[in-house]
């Protein structure tokens, strides 16, 4: 039997195709050719191909004690088999074949990209040795308190302690900030994250799974299988339908003592608008999703949308562009112009994503004269004179420093800034460049339209500091800020958040994300995130835009509630046939022809949703703004 369901499953697309055509055919032969024989013997024939796997998925459920739809489509194919009805049977199996194979589409998710990320992982890991060498290890041999060797441009291999050296850490695989971080003597590092620049020694405090990275893989592997055995919206509501009609039916047969009446009444209430009715608002819904840039995995996506009330974002790459631009410029001495584009021009000889910054701000050439990067601190240029450009260390080193310098980077840096002080050697220039992750321009709009359709609560989790994370925050309708937080700390918020009660959505674009994203109810991803932010999550913000949140939880809304719509027309339809058919209004062949025009009703109400487009107020929304409090 399991073979026979492994080939019907694995073939389930072309057996569909051959089942419709050979429908078609019949058709013809009945109204064209006006031939009854070969009519019913292609209907015979479809009818059987079609039951196979329905009555084979029946008899599983029944194993375990469950009476689906499969039973009552089973129960009502062989029942028009019985009574000569074999056009009924072929229709009922195609349709039944058609919905399953529509859902099966919607359904469908790929989790190749967690793979990807276990192939991120550190493998080799440089060992010093007694005698001051080094040697290749596999990590998994690596134990706690050895001590490894990191070069520039090297993945760190462990979670540890540097204990000799310093140099920059991308750590966006682990806290998902674009900055790059400046690590020295007795800090912690992690396990996955790239040395820039710099040379460290590192004492390994944790290896392998134990680490921050591996962790990571974990609990995203653990959420995953967690997430994977959610059952479909109709074979819930088929747990109460299927044995209603069941019942009516067993009723009916003893009663009257009609066992033709008793089939009739399981081939009526056989429910062929209902198997349809939920995959075509489905597959409209999701296809106007796609039309507009959001991506849904599913139809239970939908139903797990409309149930969110707090949308937890990731700061770095969600809620800002994920890479740092020039916000303010503080010119304190000389000219504004020439200082701007004399600090680009020498910038634009470094890789370094500060300089890079101020590089774009002009087209010219690049400076001509002699650059020397100054470790740590920023690099010196000599042309006519030299000039200073980095932080302030360098300057009050090279230049000196005053009152006024001072209290400018104070301010800067307080509104969350990173800072590149620019100084001549004459003292005739100087002028404070302050950097950070720029807000998206859609944010404030996006997140105002989540408030003012149904949304309660807004709260920003970010691997940077509290003071930069709240800075963002106060430009945005946000109820809750937390800083410095490590990807198992956001995975833990949401599920401190779920037992208070809320239905959780989280909106990140990294691997740090992974872990939140997967404990999350509902999981979104800007499509310019990581492949396993993408993978893992169950909404895909195609275009990038934050305002298609409250477009996808509009648009769910209405899915949904055209989900039950063609539920509700599917049981009107069975009752006013059960009211016909005792009445002795409704026989089998009218009852057949309600039946479809039921069928075509759902199609056709499904269909509406590909048109649904959805605008939002502006002004209605920003009128209902009002002041929040923020919480560190």
């Amino acid at each position: 039997m399991v073979k026979i369901q492994q080939f019907f499953y694995q073939n389930k697309k072309t057996i569909l195709i051959v089942n419709t055509v050979m429908l078609l055919l019949a058709e013809a032969a009945k109204w064209l050719l006006e031939l009854m024989l070969p009519y019913q013997v292609l209907m015979f024939i479809v009818g059987v191909i079609g039951l196979i796997p329905i009555l084979l998925t029946a008899i599983s459920s029944l194993k375990v004690k469950l009476i689906s739809i499969d039973v009552l489509v089973s129960l009502a194919v062989i029942g028009a088999f019985i009574i000569g009805e074999f056009n009924e049977a072929a229709i009922v199996t195609w349709l039944f074949m058609l919905g399953d194979y529509l859902e099966e589409l919607t359904l469908k998710k790929t989790r190749s990209a967690v793979a990807d990320l276990t192939k991120m992982a550190p493998k080799i890991a440089l060992v010093i040795q007694p005698d001051g060498s080094t040697e290749e290890e596999d990590v998994d041999f690596i134990d706690p308190g050895e001590k490894i060797l990191v070069k520039a441009g090297d993945q760190v291999p462990v979670d540890g302690k540097i204990v000799a050296g310093n140099g920059y850490l991308n750590e966006a695989s682990v806290n998902g900030e674009s900055k790059l971080a400046n690590k020295t003597l007795g800090q912690q590092v992690y396990a996955g994250t790239i040395l820039e620049d710099g040379t460290l020694t590192v004492e390994a405090t944790a290896v392998g799974e134990d680490t921050t990275f591996g962790k990571i893989i974990e609990m995203v592997e653990e959420a995953q299988d967690s997430k994977s055995h959610v059952e479909k919206l109709i074979n819930r509501f088929s747990k109460y339908y299927t044995p209603l009609v069941l019942v009516i039916a067993l009723v009916v047969g003893l009663i009257t003592r009609d066992i033709k009446l008793a089939i009739t009444v399981m081939v009526l209430g056989c429910p062929g608008a209902l198997v349809i009715g939920v995959p075509v608002s489905t597959v409209a819904g999701i296809g106007n999703g796609a039309k507009n840039g959001i991506m849904f995995k599913g139809s239970q996506v939908m139903d797990q949308m409309r149930q969110v009330d707090e949308m937890i974002f990731d700061k770095t790459g969600t809620l800002t562009v994920g890479h740092p631009e020039v916000s303010q410029i503080e010119i304190l001495k000389g000219q504004r112009k020439e200082i701007i584009d004399l600090a680009a021009q020498i910038e634009a000889n470094s890789n370094h994503p500060l300089a890079q910054a101020i590089a774009k701000l002009t087209n010219s050439a690049q400076f001509s004269g002699k650059v020397q990067t100054v470790k740590g601190k920023g690099v010196i240029a000599y042309g006519n004179q030299a000039y200073y450009l980095g932080n302030l260390a360098l300057i009050k080193e090279e230049v000196g420093e005053n009152i006024q310098l001072k209290e400018t980077v104070a301010h800067l840096s307080k509104l969350g800034n990173s800072i590149v002080i620019f100084a001549s050697q004459d003292q005739t220039q100087l002028a404070v460049f302050g950097i950070k992750d720029q807000l998206r321009p859609e944010a404030k709009t996006a997140l105002e339209q989540l408030k003012a359709n149904g949304i309660k609560k807004l709260v920003i989790l970010s691997g940077d500091n509290k003071q930069t994370a709240q800075q963002i925050a106060s430009e945005l309708p946000i109820d809750e800020v937390h800083g410095e937080m490590l990807p198992a700390d956001k995975a833990e918020l949401v599920k401190q958040e779920q037992a208070q009660g809320h239905r959780v959505a989280f909106i990140g674009d990294g691997i740090n994300d992974s872990p939140a994203l997967a404990n999350a109810d509902l999981a979104l991803a800007i499509g310019s995130g990581t492949d396993v932010a993408v993978d893992v999550s169950d909404i895909v913000l195609v275009k990038n835009d934050l305002r298609q949140i409250a477009y996808a939880l509009v648009l769910s809304k209405k899915t949904v509630s055209n989900m039950n719509q063609n539920i509700f027309i599917a049981l009107l339809t069975v009752v006013l046939l059960f009211i016909g058919l005792f009445a002795g209004y409704v026989e089998m062949a009218s009852g057949m022809l309600i039946h479809e025009l039921s069928i075509l009703i759902v199609i056709i109400n499904g269909m509406r949703l590909i048109k649904f487009h959805q605008k939002v107020d502006h002004r209605q929304v920003f009128a209902q703004r009002k002041p929040v409090e923020l919480k560190a």
